[in-house]
């Protein structure tokens, strides 16, 4: 599914080399980017695929966009001079975006880990704390926390299975995935690879190509993880490049550089 047909920045020059965000496209050929069902950014870091992300996701009010805190004014009106178009229906009709759309950022990912983390140890410091002053059993402790009168609950409980079930950090951003990844939405995901191993990243990357083949999601994704470039069906766009040109993932700076990494110390894998 296409709701969001295509971005196109703005053209417009202003005297100050230095304002945000316009500084971060003013030496960039400027052309509409046409969107697949799933549409990757790649770049190395300062190329401005974030901005570009979060641009998209001001223009078209998605949930989690970031509120920039210097020059808002030039960035209105930036944003502003930035061009949408919509997809259509197999009628022809104007698709709207979906009210559900997410933009989540890598910062968002991180924050909810830890998030996570730090409830837990305070879930493990209530309960060490029963066993010690009120001679509780870890069980009984466990079972008072679970108690409906506890303030809180549901959260506690929430940290208390995380503790249990000894998720890692990977295995909690998964988790944060699955829950967060619905049909029938635009998602625009900045550098979902944070925190997974490669392992996941792959299964992050085939869940996306099912999500946006069989159950009408879209989405746009920042990333140069080569296991995220070479296993989504994607169109792909090289922000390293002044053109911004599509691209294939094989011939991208980084997947380059690990396939010469790899290369170099073939031996060693004999």
């Amino acid at each position: 599914m296409i709701y969001l047909s295509s971005f196109k920045v703005s053209e417009h020059r202003v005297n100050n080399p230095n304002l945000y965000p316009y500084n971060v496209f003013r030496n960039k050929e400027i052309y509409p980017f046409i969107f697949a069902p799933i549409t990757i950014f790649y770049g190395n870091n300062g190329c401005g695929k974030s901005t570009l992300l979060n641009l998209i996701a001001k223009k078209i009010q998605a949930r989690g966009y970031e509120e920039f805190t210097v020059s808002q004014l030039g960035i209105e009106q930036f944003v502003s001079e930035c061009i949408i178009g919509y997809g259509e229906d197999d009628y022809g009709h104007e698709l709207m975006i979906p009210k559900g759309s997410l933009y989540l950022k890598s910062e968002d990912l991180l924050y909810e880990v830890k998030k996570v983390e730090q409830e837990s140890a305070l879930e493990n410091g209530y309960v060490f704390d029963e066993m010690r002053i009120n001679n509780l059993t870890k069980e009984q402790a466990i079972l008072k926390l679970h108690s409906p009168v506890m303030k809180g609950a549901p959260s506690r409980l929430a940290c208390i299975k995380f503790n249990q079930e000894k998720y890692s950090n990977g295995e909690t951003a998964m988790s944060i995935f699955e829950e967060s990844l619905e049909p029938d939405n635009l998602y625009l995901l900045d550098e979902p690879e944070v925190s997974l191993s490669p392992a996941n990243q792959v299964l992050l990357a085939e869940e996306i190509n099912k999500l946006a083949r069989f159950l009408n999601c879209q989405f746009i994704i920042a990333t140069h993880s080569p296991f995220m470039l070479g296993t989504l069906n994607a169109r792909i766009y090289n922000m390293d490049d002044d053109c911004m040109d599509e691209s294939r993932w094989q011939d991208l700076e980084n997947v380059r550089y690990f396939y010469n990494f790899f290369k170099k110390h073939e031996n060693e894998f004999e």
